[in-house]
């Protein structure tokens, strides 16, 4: 039986730029209709994340950071570790890095994809995202479905005996 990839947007929405991640997961939820992608806002989750890394192989996350990058670049990291994911910007991130250890303890952890993108600032009680970040949403969107629907693609062609 094949299994489901999960696309995780995370961030705060109440943020600005540091909501891309949901703003991300609220489109392709609508944009998006494959049996075999599941796409979930996962807002500030934290610990509350667990299950959903559990019940899925492959998780591909969507998330911002403030880095040394432009303003709406994108970069794609595979982290194995929590050490690798980028430095934390907000709460959330904190509570991601708490439930990627977690999951290293209880041998659990699923293949993660982790797009950022860069931001220049977090804007306090704005739901708008700016320019720069507004206009990589597009760019985000094809690099993240192309490689869900290619990770589907190589699922489909590995037969068993």
């Amino acid at each position: 039986m094949q299994q489901k990839v999960l696309i995780l947007g995370v961030g705060n929405y109440l943020m600005g730029d540091e909501g891309v991640g949901v703003h991300l997961a609220r489109l392709l939820s609508t944009e998006l209709n494959d049996e075999l992608i599941d796409v979930v806002d996962g807002g500030t989750g934290g610990f509350q994340l667990m299950d959903l890394f559990e019940s899925y192989p492959t998780v591909i996350l969507a998330d911002a950071t403030l880095d040394h990058h432009a303003p709406g670049t994108i970069r794609l990291i595979q982290p194995k570790f929590s050490a690798d994911f980028p430095n934390a910007m907000s709460t959330h991130e904190i509570g991601l890095k708490d439930v990627i250890e977690s999951l290293i303890l209880l041998d659990k952890l699923p293949q993660i994809y982790l797009f950022v993108v860069s931001i220049n600032k977090v804007q306090p009680l704005s739901i708008e995202l700016s320019p720069e970040i507004n206009m990589s949403l597009t760019e985000l969107k094809h690099k993240m479905v192309g490689l869900a629907k290619s990770l589907v693609r190589t699922q489909q062609d590995v037969s068993y005996p």
